[in-house]
């Protein structure tokens, strides 16, 4: 499940169970679009849940999670905040952090 942009009341709705990848990205960023295939393919290839949030048009997540660096990961299990990564993060890394092997 790839879900872009959330409200607010979607994006807690989503992130409440299970695991949740949100990736904070820019189409102008050149990390985040080779962070794109990689996020996705998680999305795909398990049970984990992907929101992508655009920076330049959600002003109001980026700064609730003090995002001052793109890509920026935040992994959510059952609605804690597990793992942080900033910067170009391998797909091992991450499932790593969410314990799958």
């Amino acid at each position: 499940m790839v879900k872009l942009n959330p409200t607010l009341e979607e994006f807690n709705e989503i992130t409440a169970s299970g695991k949740t990848l949100v990736d904070f990205w820019a189409t102008w960023c050149g990390p985040c679009r080779s962070q794109a295939p990689i996020v996705e393919e998680l999305a795909e290839t398990t049970d984990v849940k992907l929101i992508k949030i655009d920076v330049d048009k959600d002003d109001v997540l980026p700064i609730d999670f003090q995002v001052s660096s793109i890509p920026t990961l935040v992994l959510f299990e059952d609605g804690v905040v597990v793992e942080r990564f900033v910067g170009l993060t391998p797909l091992d890394e991450i499932k790593k952090a969410f314990g799958i092997a």
